[in-house]
């Protein structure tokens, strides 16, 4: 009786009405949900084992200071994008920890201004631009604007470079061009076609790299000693490369594209809480939001700086104990620390590159869209749809398309950053002298109004960033 059954399975089976075919379509959709069913599981296991977890004061206090932050710490974050680590690379190359002291010095600095534009961004319910139109020059605003599209679009053609050369560091194989094109269009998709929630938080989480390189630091075995030397004892130089560095560093620290692209995403989180109208937002903002907003930029700038720190650090001690003092980007520098500092130093600094790339070159191209957009009056927003914003996406395109071309014609990266940082001297002092006037004007602000001491901070930051700029200009000639 079984092998009666055996042989009716088998003649079954050879039945060509019957027999199983290769169905191509089916296979392609199983390789295709494959990666997604592996992160899904991998999320479930992830929340499955959170809740299994004792809670205490602690991990409550913890989860709920995450959830603090938002545009703040994508913006801090953003500030150190692969033109600013060369540029950081190139000052521990040359000068040691000799310019150390400068990152205790811009943290304050950058603190009180991005936190100016966040307020101005929940108080009014409208952009920077939008509201310097409003009550100032438009014909300045506008000249503003063309400025700062020219420099963000040289700082998005160095950056999309380094990722390119960061990527080649661990697979040489990949074409240059090929690769740069890939960011190019992987950032413009980002933008264009991921809702604002989502895009938000690939932002949040893209904002951890930085610790990479707080890592790659601790891996090389400084002398810590020495860089506390560095840090509490301020040296200067006065040849013109250290001039064109110091005014480098301000410039990418203290920069105009975060200032727009700050006070534009407070308006976004606004409209995400359901907030669609200025009105609506100008009549919402509460002490605890002002509570949480400070958290979350003063934590935002602190991680940009402590960065910034480590960077020079790492570089100090390594490059510049061994005698290679020049470092023209961000993947030089990363090549440079292998044979001193080790495998592990060289990838984490490589995926340092690659991470706060694609994080930096979207705010940079946002942050042009969203200051051309308000001051001509365009529908502007991340929140909104293609169709809705044509001309804001626009901007966005263009300033990545004209990024890519400036790979392909020559253009040295340090030139690039060189212009990119004159561009923000430039910028910085008249988008300042609004930012100051704007967030003191009780008018205008109501009882958020600055302090004395934010005012006095503003004022002198715009007074450093005015002699800065004009060095950087007065050491090209």
């Amino acid at each position: 009786m079984k092998s009666k059954n055996l042989k009716v399975e088998i003649q079954t089976t050879n039945d060509p009405a019957t027999r199983p075919h290769f169905d191509a379509d089916k296979l392609l959709t199983k390789s295709a949900e494959m990666p997604a069913m592996a992160l899904d599981k991998t999320i479930e296991a992830s929340k499955r084992f959170s809740k299994s977890l004792p809670s205490n004061a602690v991990g409550k206090k913890a989860k709920d200071y995450w959830y603090t932050l938002g545009p703040g710490l994508t913006t801090g974050a953003s500030d150190d994008d692969p033109s600013g680590i060369a540029t950081y690379s190139q000052t521990g190359a040359q000068y040691g920890f000799s310019y150390l002291w400068l990152a205790p010095l811009t943290f304050p600095l950058m603190g009180f201004v991005q936190e100016m534009c966040a307020r101005i961004g929940m108080v009014t319910g409208q952009g920077l631009a939008a509201n310097i139109r409003t009550h100032y020059s438009r014909r300045l605003l506008r000249l503003v604007t063309i400025l700062l599209f020219a420099a963000n679009t040289f700082n998005i053609g160095a950056d999309l470079g380094a990722l390119a050369k960061a990527v080649q560091l661990l697979n040489p194989q990949l074409g240059f061009g090929l690769l740069v094109w890939f960011f190019a269009l992987f950032s413009m998709g980002l933008q264009i076609f991921s809702p604002y929630a989502k895009y938000a938080r690939y932002l949040k989480w893209l904002a951890l790299v930085l610790l990479s390189y707080v890592a790659s630091a601790i891996l090389a075995h400084l002398n810590w000693g020495q860089v506390l030397h560095g840090t509490i004892v301020p040296k200067l130089h006065f040849d013109r490369n250290a001039l064109l560095l110091i005014c480098g560093i301000l410039g990418t620290t203290i920069s105009p594209y975060l200032f727009f692209w700050q006070t534009s995403q407070e308006v976004e989180e606004d409209v995400s809480r359901g907030r669609t109208t200025i009105r609506e937002r100008r009549s919402a903002t509460s002490p605890a939001e002002i509570k949480s907003m400070r958290i979350d930029v003063w934590s935002g700038m602190l991680l940009s700086n402590v960065a910034m720190f480590f960077i020079i650090a790492a570089c100090g001690g390594v490059l510049y104990t061994h005698g290679i003092t020049n470092i023209t980007s961000a993947a030089q520098a990363a090549e440079a620390l292998r044979p001193f500092a080790g495998n592990t130093t060289y990838l984490l600094f490589a995926i340092g590159i690659i991470g706060v790339g694609l994080l930096g070159i979207p705010v940079l191209a946002g942050s042009s869209s969203y200051a051309i957009a308000e001051s001509l009056r365009w529908k502007s927003g991340l929140y909104r749809n293609l169709h809705q914003a044509h001309a804001f996406y626009g901007v966005i395109i263009f300033s990545l398309l004209i990024g890519v071309g400036l790979n392909f014609i020559g253009l040295n990266p340090m030139k690039a950053l060189i212009y990119s940082a004159i561009g923000n001297g430039i910028v910085a002092p008249f988008v300042l002298f609004f930012i100051v006037r704007l967030s003191a004007n009780r008018r205008i602000m109501g009882h958020w109004a600055n302090g004395r001491v934010t005012t006095w901070v503003g004022w002198g930051t715009t007074l450093i960033m005015a002699v800065a700029g004009g060095a950087a200009i007065w050491s090209m000639f």
